[in-house]
Formats: C-alpha cells, sequence, structure tokens
C-alpha cells in the first residue's frame, strides 16, 4: 500500500493533459459485450477500476488485450455470470447487468453494497430491467435477472436525489437488444451518458435524446463491433482547475471539455479566479485574494457532486464564509474531519458544510476515505505548511491517472511511498 507526501508551498506553471473518462469508459467497456465482434476503444485512462473492468471482461470470457490507452476485445462467447471476487472490488461493475441481459438475457452479478459517500442501491436498475420483461431475484448476495424475450417500454429513472447516472447506463444497454421502443423519462444528463450512447450508436442501436431527460431506443436485432475514442475526464480536470486556482501563476487543462465544465469553471470565476477558454482546453490563473462562495450540488449540468471535495479545499484559506450544500450524497463529508486536522474551520449542518476561511493550514497526516476526498487532501496538501501524509491512496488511483506525475510535473513536490 502506498502513501502520498506532499511538501507544500510550491507554486503550480505549465500545461496538464486530461485522461479519459474513468466514468465514461467503465460502461463503455462493458457495452462491448453486447457484440461478437471486435471492438476498439481508445484514451482509456491507466486506472485501477480499468484493471478491474478488464479483469471482469476476461472472467465472463471476452478477449481483452490493451496497449498505450487503446483496448481491444471481442466478446464472441460469453457467460452470463460476473464472479463476486472482482465485482466486490468496484462499484461501477454493475453496469455489465444491462448488456449481459441484453444479449444472454439472463445476469448474475453481486450486489455492490454501499460505500462510505453513503448507500447507492440499484433499486432502480432492477425497476428499468423488470419494465423491459425481466424477472429479478436477489439471492446469496446476487441479482438475478432473466428474460425470454426483453420488450421495450416507457421507465422513469428519478430517484430521491435524482436522476441515476448507471441506471441510465444500464437501461439502455440492455433496451438496445430488446423487441419496439424504449422511452427513459427522468434519465441522467451528464456527458458520459452520451458518450455511452454515441458508442451504442456506433454499434448499430438507434437512440436518441441522449444528453436530455428523455431517452428513445429504437431496439434492433443485433450489433456489430465499433472503434470510439473516450471523451475527457470533467472531474479530473476540475480538480486540476481547482489546483491551479489555489497555487498556479498560469496552469492550461489541455483537452478538457469547457462545455462539460461549465458549472465548475462559473464557480471558481465567482470566486475571483480568471479561467479561460484557450484552443487545446482550459486556462486557469491563480488569485492573492479569492471570494467566500455558496454553492449546493446538482444532477448535470448542476455543479457535480464529485466536485464537492476540492472546492471544500479550496475555500479552507479563502476569507470569509463559504456554504457548500450535498444534495446528491448528503454523508459525503468524511473529507471534513481530516481537513480540520490541517486546520481547517469547517462545521456541518445536516447536508451543508459552514466553511470559515482561515489564514494558513498545516501539514499533517490523514487518511483518504474515499476517490473525491483524497485528492481533496492532495490539494490542501499544496498549499498548507510543511508535509502533508496522505494514507490509503489506493482510493485514488482508482479515478486520477498518475496524479502525483502530472502535479510534479507543474511544479509541485509530491512522493509517493511504498508503506
Amino acid at each position: 500500500m502506498d502513501k502520498i507526501l506532499v511538501h507544500g508551498g510550491n507554486k503550480l506553471r505549465g500545461n496538464v493533459r486530461i485522461s479519459g473518462s474513468k466514468n465514461s469508459a467503465l460502461p463503455i467497456l462493458a457495452a462491448t459485450l453486447l457484440t461478437k465482434d471486435p471492438c476498439t476503444i481508445s484514451n482509456v485512462p491507466d486506472l485501477s477500476d480499468i484493471h478491474y473492468m478488464l479483469q471482469i471482461l476476461s472472467q465472463l470470457g471476452a478477449s481483452v488485450e490493451r496497449a498505450s490507452g487503446t483496448v481491444r476485445t471481442q466478446a464472441e462467447e460469453i457467460k452470463s455470470e460476473a464472479p463476486y471476487d472482482i465485482v466486490r472490488k468496484m462499484r461501477a461493475s454493475v453496469c455489465v447487468l444491462g448488456p449481459l441481459l441484453g444479449r444472454m438475457k439472463e445476469a448474475i452479478v453481486s450486489l455492490p453494497g454501499g460505500c462510505i459517500i453513503g448507500d447507492r442501491p440499484i433499486d432502480l436498475h432492477i425497476k428499468g430491467f423488470e419494465a423491459l420483461g425481466a424477472k429479478s431475484v436477489i439471492d446469496h448476495g446476487n441479482v438475478h435477472l432473466s428474460a425470454t424475450e426483453l420488450r421495450g417500454a416507457e421507465i422513469s429513472l428519478r430517484g430521491k436525489q435524482g436522476p441515476t447516472v448507471l441506471g441510465t447506463d444500464n437501461v439502455m444497454m440492455a433496451a438496445t437488444l430488446a423487441k419496439g421502443t424504449t422511452i427513459i423519462d427522468s434519465a441522467a444528463a451528464e456527458p458520459e451518458v452520451v458518450d455511452l450512447a454515441n458508442f451504442l450508436n456506433k454499434m448499430g442501436a438507434k437512440i436518441e435524446g441522449a444528453g436530455t431527460r428523455r431517452i428513445v431506443i429504437e431496439g434492433v436485432k443485433e450489433l456489430h463491433g465499433a472503434d470510439h475514442s473516450v471523451i475527457p475526464d470533467r472531474i479530473e480536470a476540475g480538480t486540476y482547475l481547482v489546483a491551479g486556482a489555489m497555487m498556479g501563476t498560469e496552469v492550461r487543462l489541455q483537452r478538457a471539455n469547457p462545455e462539460h465544465l461549465a458549472c465548475v469553471i462559473a464557480a471558481v470565476r465567482e470566486s475571483g479566479y480568471e479561467v479561460d477558454t484557450i484552443a487545446d482546453g482550459v486556462r486557469v490563473r491563480g488569485n492573492g485574494s479569492p471570494k467566500p462562495l455558496r454553492l449546493t450540488t446538482e444532477p448535470y449540468p448542476g455543479f457535480p457532486t464529485d466536485m464537492q471535495a476540492q472546492m471544500c479545499a479550496l475555500l479552507c484559506q479563502t476569507s470569509g464564509i463559504s456554504v457548500i450544500t450535498e444534495t446528491v450524497f448528503p454523508q459525503r463529508y468524511m473529507h471534513v474531519s481530516e481537513l480540520k486536522r490541517m486546520g481547517a474551520d469547517i462545521t456541518l449542518e445536516g447536508q451543508t458544510a459552514i466553511i470559515r476561511g482561515v489564514p494558513r493550514l498545516s501539514g499533517a497526516p490523514v487518511m483518504a476515505s474515499d476517490l473525491r476526498a483524497s485528492a481533496a487532501l492532495v490539494l490542501a496538501g499544496l498549499q498548507a505548511e510543511g508535509v502533508t501524509e496522505v494514507n490509503r491512496v489506493y482510493h485514488i488511483d482508482r479515478g486520477y491517472e498518475s496524479i502525483d506525475e502530472k502535479l510534479n510535473a507543474l511544479g509541485a513536490r509530491i512522493e509517493r511511498v511504498k508503506v
């Protein structure tokens, strides 16, 4: 197990290349199970979650080759049951349910369970599958789906905290091979859903409306192979945008899509930082006197919950009182206690964090609790005095490709240490 040592105080300057989106790549790789033909997926990030997904594809019977960010798969003959030993390592592995049900008319996958940021059940996924005609049984920790055939239906996927992204992905994949027309109401509109729909359409699916709250899928008899390049990761880009605001003189995010970052860019600008769209991405410049903010996380196109922890880190040393309200995952504040160990002044009132800016943070040993919390602690360490020791960095390796190397290339001083 590694830990990261962040030596605070170094200014950041230069270019950072944004990797492919983890949250696009995972369902797109799962979607290759829908066809017997070869598929080639490029701009795939080198992350532990991706490694687990490729292991699942292999265990299901697909051939998998990977080299230099490109994955080639062929799922000529596959099984319908995903093994627990791999599925348990990654919640997003549940996205193989849709492709397996669509192609095999059966899927057996272990329940992913909850996680540190709160319970994230798959009841909406199952609701969607049942609307398509599948029967579901939960037994011995597994979801068992089966159907003699799938038929199109009108399905609402709105949950308590808004639309479900993975649920939209899953139902959309299954519906591509259903008879008739499927309409998903209250669909997730995230760019990653659009990216998956674009790949499925390249495979011969007939999907319209991705990126809106209403997606229409006309079922087809079969899908064929396709090549596809994964979109840039908007959360990685947002994280480096915050790093550049906190510690940068001028940081350029190459391959960042400003449309996907609109809400994050607006928040950083509102806090007083200069953010510009440039030819190959986005540029951010630091500011000596940032302003406090009021933010509320919302489903896309609102401010993303996956950027809440990073914004907490940014606002810790912003003069005045900032307020962040978390409406998507109200329990997603495990990073707050660790930021307070570094000297932050944060009070939690239900699902709202009240942040009073302090003049300085000091390095301390801290514990990463989840993927985005770990990124927030690294960011806080960049501006803290002394050394911040971030433990359990396997969390950060799930979603950030070589974060230590990328930040060091900008001028940070970060060490990865084996323990």
